[in-house]
């Protein structure tokens, strides 16, 4: 059995920092529910210990680049930005559909009052 002064065989330094949802909520901007809710619904990367989520660099470096938005559309040249472009035909309208005639029907009083009461 070794001595307690001796080196675990993992030192500190190899042990990835784990981060609570708190934590990650205050770097990325959102609140620690998002957070939760996401890694429950398996959205984002985690790690669970136990019964909380736990995470690491590598995770919230991943999870920034999943949510990170894109150009649109590509940059244009300036050349082709210039050029004239041709004009656009003026779309037309949408062809007439007949629509039928909505008609209310009586109110129930009206039509109970035509039988008249058995009284």
């Amino acid at each position: 059995m070794p001595p307690a002064s001796a080196p675990a065989p993992y030192s500190d330094a190899a042990l990835p920092r784990l981060y609570v949802p708190e934590e990650v909520a205050a770097v990325l901007g959102c609140s620690a529910w998002w957070v939760k809710d996401r890694a429950r619904r398996r959205l984002i990367p985690f790690t669970r210990v136990g019964r909380a989520y736990r995470f690491t660099g590598e995770h919230l470096a991943e999870i920034i680049r999943m949510h990170e938005a894109r150009p649109a559309s590509p940059q244009q040249h300036p050349a082709a930005a210039r050029a004239p472009k041709p004009p656009t035909p003026h779309p037309s309208p949408p062809p007439a559909v007949p629509t039928a005639r909505l008609r209310a029907r009586s109110p129930r009083r009206a039509r109970e009052s035509q039988f008249g009461t058995a009284a």
